[in-house]
């Protein structure tokens, strides 16, 4: 028995495009539906700005919370019936003011909190955290 190997020396250099020109047209196909949709205007009324000043602006309100526990309204100590009065009078000015908490590193965690949960009751709705240095 013999048997013949058959050694080509050439490599296959076709290439089948059949594959590669249905997927081309199955793209062109897809965007030729596609395209009225994206082209497509829809009217949008956005509100207009205007160039007059802001005369009332609210004041911006310091509330330092240190290390033992005291807390300062603009540099001022207040105790907490003091500060309860405090926010109950801000949250009901017409133009409510930024209420800034500068919490001290050493801090604890519940004084924060307490503090925030009664601006919170009494109807603060402005309130930001301050930096501390």
């Amino acid at each position: 028995m013999a048997f013949s190997a058959r050694v080509e020396s050439s490599a296959i250099s076709n290439i089948n495009v059949t594959p590669l020109v249905d997927v081309l047209l199955v793209l062109l196909i897809i965007f030729m539906i596609t395209a009225p949709v994206i082209t497509h205007k829809t009217r949008i009324d956005l509100p207009q700005g205007s160039n007059k000043p802001i005369a009332d602006r609210a004041d911006t309100i310091r509330l330092a919370i240190h290390a033992d526990g005291a807390l300062y309204w603009n540099d001022t100590p207040v105790d907490e019936p003091q500060l309860k009065t405090q926010l109950a009078i801000a949250a009901q000015q017409n133009l409510q003011p930024r209420l800034s908490i500068d919490a001290a590193d050493g801090a604890a965690y519940q004084a924060v909190a307490h503090v925030l949960s009664e601006a919170k009751a009494q109807g603060l709705s402005r309130i930001d955290f301050a930096a501390s240095h």
